[in-house]
């Protein structure tokens, strides 16, 4: 047994559980209740270390001679990434109690990623509901063979192209392009909400691009937002992928699906650089957000250490990010067969 306690009250919660008795809420009372109190200190502070390092990167790019621009760009991009997991917590509002704080902040950060806040909070918050099942998950999802067929061949040659040359890193690009701009693929209560977001970015962009043109050229452009940006998308994608992909792990149909294991077994912790951890506020600590959204980015660790003690029997194996994994990913996880796994092109083609 274990206790914790929850809104002040002691729950006991028996984590001695078959896989069908077991629930999220479970999960989420046997959690110590430290891990879902809101500080506005550590908050603001990861907005602190966030605009700070992004600026020191900028410096960094602004006195860099050509051969440390590399550096420069990877150390801004990933601070701007560090922006995204801000505006992720005020997404799911848990960076601060009152909401228009969360809207206020979340656009702050992500108008620099140009990326609209409401339309990205509104589409993740449906991947949370319907982690790893077929069809309903809009995150990064496989593709089964059945789906692979309906397309034409230069949309199947470019997908084979992006999984076989390890394009990874540029997948969140075309997710960021494709579903959030347009109000329309938006139920009608949020569209007014999406077309703020809209907004925000655009005049962002209207006003930034222009000037950082007109003052430093199409290189300065490219030198100070492009660039970093680029590093932005590519730890995003890299997040993303690796969170759910791996070849043991299931994607299900929604009779088949089980919400609690689907968080639990389905999300993959991976162990990044601990500079990039920094940067990132942790997000990659990133069972405890898929058991409770609720959680601020700087408890996470405190509640996977909870989740590892009482459920560990349940968790994926954890990882390190490398090379090597991101090679194993694209090669073993090209397309999924329903109630089977993942399956290779190679293997696709030979039993046609």
């Amino acid at each position: 047994m274990t206790t914790s306690l929850i809104k002040s009250q002691e729950i006991e919660v028996s984590t001695d559980l078959s896989r069908d008795q077991l629930k999220l809420k479970h999960i989420i009372k046997s959690l110590p209740k430290e891990c879902f109190q809101k500080n506005s200190r550590k908050a603001w502070t990861t907005v602190i270390l966030s605009l700070s390092m992004a600026a020191l990167g900028y410096y960094f790019l602004a006195i860099s001679p050509w051969f440390l621009l590399p550096i420069a760009w990877i150390f801004t991009g990933t601070a701007l990434t560090g922006f995204f997991v801000i505006g992720h917590d005020c997404g799911h509002r848990s960076f601060a109690k009152h909401r228009w704080v969360n809207d206020l902040v979340g656009h702050f950060f992500m108008m620099f990623l140009i990326y609209p806040f409401h339309s990205w909070r509104i589409k993740h918050n449906h991947h949370h509901k319907h982690t790893n099942k077929l069809d309903e998950d809009n995150a990064w999802h496989p593709i089964r063979p059945e789906v692979f067929e309906t397309w034409d061949s230069t949309r199947q040659s470019a997908f084979q192209l992006f999984m076989r040359k390890r394009l990874w890193w540029v997948g969140s690009i075309g997710h960021w392009a494709v579903v959030h701009f347009d109000a329309r693929k938006f139920q009608k209560k949020d569209q007014a909400s999406v077309k703020l977001s809209v907004a925000v970015v655009v005049a962002f962009a209207a006003i930034v691009f222009p000037t950082l043109i007109i003052t430093t050229g199409v290189w300065g452009f490219i030198k100070f937002w492009f660039i970093p940006w680029m590093v932005y998308h590519f730890w995003m994608s890299t997040f993303t992928i690796v969170h759910h992909t791996t070849a043991d792990v299931p994607f299900k149909t929604a009779d088949k699906w089980h919400e609690a294991l689907a968080q639990l077994f389905g999300t993959v912790h991976c162990d990044y650089p601990h500079w990039v951890e920094i940067l990132c506020h942790d997000i990659n600590v990133h069972v405890p957000h898929h058991i409770s959204t609720a959680i601020p980015s700087y408890n996470l660790r405190l509640a996977y250490n909870s989740i590892k003690e009482n459920w560990g029997d349940y968790l994926h194996d954890e990882c390190k990010f490398s090379w090597d994994l991101m090679k194993q990913i694209t090669n073993e996880c090209q397309l999924y067969k329903t109630d089977i796994g993942y399956t290779t092109f190679d293997q696709y083609y030979s039993q046609k």
